[in-house]
């Protein structure tokens, strides 16, 4: 387990958490590339329990591909993207996708893991040493 902290662009935001670096993801489901303005986002899953958020976020819910509702939180100040979770349940006993962008430590954080790489632009380069799957695991 590593200790991470990071937040939002204007720090209104901000979270500490330990996270599993086998955890780190590539999604580059069409709902990523739409939301991030980018041709994936990547991710840490981190457990509930181990993620420590302060300042108020605001909650965009959108219907995943499974036909769930999720949690799209992000900052109501700067925008930055926060975190995905699910809308249902204990906020310690949930897990969260916390958006890698906004991990101060994520020049220490290697992907292990691409989803919906059916999705995937055609023009990227390979990611060495990722397992890759084709749509949700």
């Amino acid at each position: 387990m590593k200790k991470v902290n990071g937040g939002c662009h204007c720090q209104a935001v901000q979270y500490k958490a330990q996270i599993d670096e086998a955890k780190v993801i590539l999604c580059h489901c069409e709902d990523c590339q739409t939301m991030s303005g980018a041709p994936y986002r990547g991710a840490v899953v981190v457990a509930g329990q181990d993620f420590d958020l302060s300042g108020t976020v605001k909650n965009y819910i959108k219907k995943a591909a499974s036909g769930n509702d999720r949690i799209q939180a992000f900052c109501p100040e700067c925008g930055t993207h926060m975190y995905a979770t699910a809308v249902d349940g204990d906020p310690a006993d949930k897990v969260y996708n916390v958006r890698l962008g906004t991990v101060q430590q994520r020049n220490e954080l290697s992907p292990t893991i691409e989803i919906w790489c059916d999705s995937a632009q055609a023009w990227l380069p390979e990611v060495a040493g990722t397992k890759k799957i084709a749509k949700q695991p």
